[in-house]
């Protein structure tokens, strides 16, 4: 996903103020071993990214940020801020990704074939525990989302973290006994 950026300087905070009535967010990329940089995106370019994004996706997405003289910084989305009662994005925390330094995600977990489950034929319903997990890799291999098959789920059964495909080059950083999925009375 690619987004321009621009350079900016904070002094005081009517300056973000400013910014944000011109339809611009106030940002930081933090890198590791760097000191921080302040940069701010046009909120319509983020937008118009962020519909193209599956929900839930937005954690292990990779944005490729562009300054006005062409240097690409590869990073993902650590934070959000909202306004508390309009819900405009106020401000966005980038982590810049270096080859070869590990970062922290959290994948969400997907499931597939829900509606061949037997247990939700049988009138049950299909509960998610945990709908994402925290995970530990390399940059280049973050993985966009974890299948979970339900569709030999039976009534009261359940799957776990271990019951993921997790690869080997991926650690997680939870426990792999907690329940992911249950099928339970409605």
């Amino acid at each position: 996903m690619k987004l321009n950026y621009c350079e900016r300087i904070c002094q005081r905070k009517s300056d973000n103020s400013r910014l944000r009535k011109e339809g611009v967010i106030p940002s930081v990329i933090y890198s590791r071993g760097q000191n921080s940089s302040s940069i701010s995106v046009i909120e319509s370019d983020y937008t118009a990214l962020l519909r193209t994004v599956k929900p839930g996706h937005l954690s292990t997405q990779v944005f490729e940020l562009t300054d006005s003289a062409g240097v690409v910084r590869r990073a993902i989305l650590k934070d959000i801020q909202y306004h508390p009662t309009n819900y405009q994005v106020i401000h966005l925390d980038f982590e810049e990704l270096i080859k070869d330094h590990k970062v922290n995600v959290k994948v969400p977990i997907e499931w597939i074939n829900v509606a061949d489950c037997v247990g939700v034929k049988l009138g049950f319903v299909l509960r998610a525990v945990i709908r994402s997990i925290r995970v530990s890799c390399l940059p280049d291999d973050i993985p966009v989302a974890f299948l979970l098959d339900v569709k030999d789920l039976g009534p009261r059964d359940s799957r776990r973290l271990k019951d993921l495909d997790i690869p080997e080059n991926v650690r997680p950083l939870s426990s792999l006994e907690e329940v992911a999925v249950v099928v339970a009375k409605r």
